[in-house]
């Protein structure tokens, strides 16, 4: 016999019975989930912000999770497509409480009054104030998104350092250096992909500008953003105020 290079292992463990076993099947790995503290996961119905709660649960950071629904821009099963996803992913993370914050009067709003090839970037700023409001309010520490830097106009360098300056919290992007293909295997991988794929629409391709500014200026965007002061802190505030929560 080849004590070093056995064709089978055996493993005895002793506990209050004898295990044997002679195959290992290995789990996520990580860290107890709560060991580190509480995150905002910012989840869309996309292949990548699950990734990204996975990543950074495993890690031991709990998870709550809000999603910016447009009705009637974007539907009740794509609103159903998000809670799914949520429930895959705490099977890993644990339950996640879920917020479900109704966009629609701030994306008219600002698609009314800023350039259109800036939308997107306004748009974002404000999901993530609000994510912060409401990470306050749950005692979470942190933000985490599923951006990929040059995956979409609105994850370039320029484009993240604009998004992140709306904010004082630190955001979290674990899939931040990930080619596509890459996330979809860890979304096949944690059963998340068949959701992510359903062809409903969420707010953020609905509002999307023929030529998207990819390398914002953060001045022009504030000075773009002037225009909103009249009415968004009411909107804004409305949001908050009627935030839908489902425990998933």
């Amino acid at each position: 016999m080849d004590v070093h290079k056995p064709d089978v292992m055996l493993h005895v463990e002793v506990r209050n019975k004898i295990n044997i076993y002679s195959h290992t099947i290995p789990g996520p790995g990580g860290m107890p989930v709560g060991t580190n503290g509480k995150a905002m996961l910012l989840l869309s119905g996309g292949i990548d912000s699950p990734v990204a709660g996975y990543m950074i649960a495993k890690r031991g950071v709990k998870i709550d999770a809000v999603y910016f629904h447009a009705p009637p821009y974007t539907s009740e099963r794509a609103k159903q497509k998000v809670i799914d996803l949520a429930k895959l992913v705490s099977k890993y993370s644990g339950p996640i409480h879920l917020h479900i914050v109704n966009f629609t009067d701030i994306q008219l709003y600002i698609y009314d009054k800023c350039p259109h090839e800036e939308l997107t970037i306004i748009m974002r700023r404000y999901m993530m104030r609000i994510a912060e409001r409401l990470s306050v309010e749950s005692g979470s520490l942190a933000l985490i998104t599923g951006e990929s830097i040059g995956q979409v106009a609105s994850q370039t360098m320029q484009s993240l350092t604009a998004t992140d300056a709306a904010t004082t919290m630190p955001v979290f992007r674990p899939v931040i250096g990930f080619d596509k293909q890459e996330i979809v295997d860890v979304s096949e991988k944690i059963g998340t992909y068949e959701t992510s794929v359903l062809p409903f629409e969420d707010c953020c391709t609905i509002f999307v500008a023929k030529h998207p500014v990819t390398k914002p200026n953060l001045k022009m965007i504030e000075r773009s953003e002037e225009k909103l002061e009249e009415k968004i802190g009411e909107l804004v505030e409305t949001a908050i105020s009627t935030v839908e929560k489902v425990w998933c």
